[in-house]
């Protein structure tokens, strides 16, 4: 499954240039770009992220998973879906970017009660940043973080960076081997 999805991503959602010219998140040019959005939006991408996430969080006991909108949404709902075809239902949540204005005014967005147990999840790791916002405000909220799933590591320092915050913390595929598949893709 991890092999489809990598070739997948290849397919879908991997762009490269011959100079820096990709914007990302950090303000940084990048030669490397990857949107996940066309590969965890489509059916088979979501099957694949979904399952694959629930391998990855399988023996954490989870009550619920999610992160910060919109990165972490299409990689929880997939996961939540998947979960409940496996047997072992666990909830969906989704983290704003900005708080509330009106209601009930919160971070968090889903069936979660406090104390209950969560992976945070995110698309794309680089720094760190989006991944570690969305832990600190899961925290705020109540939720005990215990586990942190990216999709793609850029392998820049970023999953590094959230395994301070969340110890149990790993990725699905990394840019290495992305490279290596589009390399083989490509040729």
């Amino acid at each position: 499954m991890k092999q489809e999805l990598i070739d997948f991503l290849c397919k879908k959602s991997v762009n490269f240039s011959d100079e820096p010219s990709f914007k990302l998140v950090s303000g940084r040019l990048s030669r490397f770009y990857v949107n996940c959005k066309p590969t965890i939006l489509h059916p088979r991408g979501m099957y694949l992220v979904g399952h694959l996430v629930m391998e990855a969080v399988k023996k954490a006991n989870l009550d619920g998973i999610g992160g910060l909108t919109f990165g972490a949404d299409p990689v929880a709902m997939a996961a939540a879906f998947a979960s409940e075809l496996m047997g072992c239902p666990i909830k969906a949540f989704s983290i704003r970017k900005e708080p509330k204005d009106h209601g009930i005014i919160k971070w968090v967005e889903g069936d979660m009660q406090e104390g209950e147990r969560v992976a945070v999840v995110d698309d794309v790791v680089t720094t760190g940043g989006s991944t570690i916002k969305a832990i600190e405000r899961a925290r705020s909220q109540g939720l005990e973080v215990v586990k942190a799933v990216i999709l793609v590591d850029r392998q820049e320092g970023g999953l590094e960076n959230v395994a301070k915050l969340v110890p149990d913390a790993s990725a699905i595929v990394t840019r290495a081997e992305l490279l290596e598949a589009w390399n083989k893709l490509n040729k």
